[in-house]
């Protein structure tokens, strides 16, 4: 239970905010579900620890979204979803057959939540993002450093989590 029961958000499997966001809202008690690539046959020990953290109180279903029979099944979840997050660089939903448009005349009311590094237009859109690129380029990374040494690599909580994350939950 929590302030997001009965609400049904489908996320695109991705790593970082996106991950970050959907674990956001089953931990405020929506239900979650996961639309991963196919099953890993081998995680790491790492992946396996970052997928128990991450996708807590989440579902998930394996499906292939390059082929005809994964998309539909995807746009039949969709159908009776309030939203989705997807975390792809532009372009790459559309090319799958999932762009808001696709989406939205499955389920005119989907609330569809893009978490992109650089945005959708723009010099950088096409540019894989990541919080290191993000919190130098603002600045903030001065802030991790002192005078007499390089500065320290901060972790993913200020671009990833702090700028990119909580805002798509909100």
């Amino acid at each position: 239970m929590g302030p997001l029961n009965g609400i049904r958000i489908v996320e695109i499997a991705g790593i970082g905010p996106t991950q970050f966001c959907g674990m956001l809202l089953a931990d405020m008690g929506a239900e979650v579900i996961v639309i991963d690539r196919r099953a890993t046959t081998n995680p790491s020990a790492l992946a396996l620890a970052n997928a128990a953290i991450m996708n807590r109180g989440k579902k998930s279903i394996a499906l292939d979204l390059k082929k005809e029979e994964g998309k539909k099944v995807a746009l039949r979840l969709l159908g009776n979803a309030n939203g989705l997050i997807e975390g792809f660089r532009p372009g790459v939903m559309e090319r799958l057959g999932l762009g808001p448009a696709d989406c939205l005349e499955a389920n005119p009311r989907l609330v569809y939540g893009r978490m992109t590094g650089w945005g959708q237009a723009g010099p950088l859109s096409h540019v894989a993002g990541h919080d290191l690129n993000y919190v130098a380029l603002s600045g903030a990374l001065w802030y991790g450093g002192r005078s007499d040494s390089p500065p320290t690599v901060p972790p993913t909580l200020v671009g990833d989590m702090g700028g990119g994350a909580m805002l798509l939950a909100i």
